[in-house]
């Protein structure tokens, strides 16, 4: 930072180096490489000739996500072994002349509970190709089978999807309700984050909830009367915990069951009442203890992402029909609604949808600029608000400018119309930033 910088409480310029590695946001595998489509291409080929090992083998290719070494296969003596990872499971099995198998352990089962079983009896029902089963270790797992001449590229893309996210997803929620009858298994490949890491985000994850617990209790907001505005204020909070925090069993299947209850389309209650019940949870997570939330924090491998792959016209339909809402309130003087738009915006997009990675990259821009303070936390050096809390001019455009550069090749008509962003105030910066990231063109020659 330079002495002029100090003086005028400016931030720094952009300086991309000295990152740490943390990711963000839910692992989606709709970024698929060159390599991958071949592979697909060439499983199906395999398949069509009977070739059903090779063409097993091929699929582990189109699998395989090089950025994250998720998938790891070998073939000995005309049987495929293969194994591949979905967060906290690993996911083994073979492929030889008759069959497919693969298996992913949940937990170990220290003791039967009548309660546990009806659980996993009743979740068969909901499995396609899939099923809970006990192996002879004793291990809880899920197992799909299936004859080899069966185990076309289409069918196993979403059979092992489905027992993948359903392992991933049922460990921690299993070991939190049955923790006196289960124990962990097949957790070594997990990495630990730092107890001062993790201290960092339950301070984040209370710090958010508190501030919009906070504001809704100064009586600005009418509930009743503007039950939409509250609705902004929760689900950009639901929006921005789940993608900044990553977290996984109880806190996640919480804020994935914010989303559901708020959009369920069977539901006819009100949305007062509705943002009642996302409050009533937000509360709850506030008051869990520190040490369950610290248990949820892991980093690793997937394979499979849950977020609907979406082309840069679901991202512009979205910001048409939310972004224009932001006038009333700004006019009115409701400055944290209108402010809160632009974020429900970028959290929506980004919880339900895996945008084309300029989009992507954009979107989480954003949040790096808005949540400056976090990411500084967390070990980020480049700084994207001055000592006013006002957006950095100098070192937002330079982000934007690298982002543009790390995707020209694939997306060689971007041109981001820079001069239209306001950097006055967060609010602000949040609608131009939008309407840059609408009018960007993301068509290839």
């Amino acid at each position: 930072m330079s002495i002029w910088d100090t003086l005028f409480g400016r931030a720094p310029g952009y300086d991309p180096t000295d990152v740490p590695e943390f990711n963000f946001g839910r692992y989606t595998d709709a970024y698929k490489s060159p390599a991958n489509y071949a592979a697909w291409d060439k499983s199906l080929l395999a398949f069509e000739k009977g070739d059903y090992v090779e063409s097993c083998e091929a699929f582990m290719a189109y699998l395989l996500d090089e950025r994250e070494g998720n998938v790891k296969w070998k073939t000995e003596g005309g049987k495929l072994y293969f194994e591949f990872y979905q967060g906290s499971k690993r996911v083994t099995g073979f492929a030889d002349d008759e069959q497919l198998r693969a298996t992913a352990r949940v937990a170990h089962l220290d003791a039967n509970n009548a309660d546990l079983l009806h659980r996993l009896t009743s979740m068969n029902y909901e499995l396609k190709y899939s099923r809970f089963a006990i192996d002879d270790d004793g291990c809880l797992a899920i197992v799909f089978d299936t004859p080899v001449n069966d185990a076309s590229p289409h069918k196993l893309y979403h059979a092992l999807k489905e027992m993948a996210l359903r392992a991933d997803k049922q460990d921690d929620l299993l070991l939190e309700e049955f923790g006196d009858y289960l124990s962990p298994t097949e957790i070594t490949h997990l990495q630990e984050l730092s107890a001062e890491d993790k201290t960092r985000k339950l301070d984040f994850l209370r710090r958010r909830i508190q501030y919009v617990i906070d504001y809704l209790g100064q009586g600005k907001l009418n509930p009743e009367e503007q039950p939409g505005a509250v609705a902004y204020l929760l689900l950009d909070l639901v929006y921005r915990l789940d993608y900044l925090l990553i977290p996984e069993g109880h806190t996640m299947e919480a804020l994935e069951r914010m989303h559901r209850m708020y959009f369920a389309r069977e539901d006819d209650q009100p949305v007062t009442y509705k943002n009642i019940r996302l409050l009533r949870e937000l509360q709850h997570l506030l008051r869990r203890a520190p040490e369950s939330f610290a248990e949820e924090l892991y980093a690793g491998k997937s394979t499979f992402g849950i977020t609907l792959p979406a082309n840069h016209d679901r991202l512009v339909s979205l910001i048409d029909n939310e972004l224009p809402n932001m006038d009333w309130y700004q006019d009115n003087g409701y400055v944290e609604v209108a402010s809160g738009i632009p974020g429900y915006i970028v959290g929506y997009a980004l919880f339900n949808y895996a945008v084309p990675p300029p989009d992507r990259s954009l979107l989480q821009l954003y949040y790096r600029v808005c949540e400056d303070e976090y990411f500084r936390e967390l070990g980020f050096k480049q700084q994207f608000l001055d000592r006013d809390g006002r957006p950095a001019r100098r070192a937002i455009r330079a982000a934007i400018t690298d982002i543009i550069s790390q995707h020209t090749d694939a997306y060689p008509r971007l041109r981001p119309a820079l001069s239209q962003l306001s950097f006055d105030n967060l609010m602000d910066f949040g609608r131009s930033y939008l309407l840059m990231l609408r009018e960007l063109d993301l068509s290839k020659p």
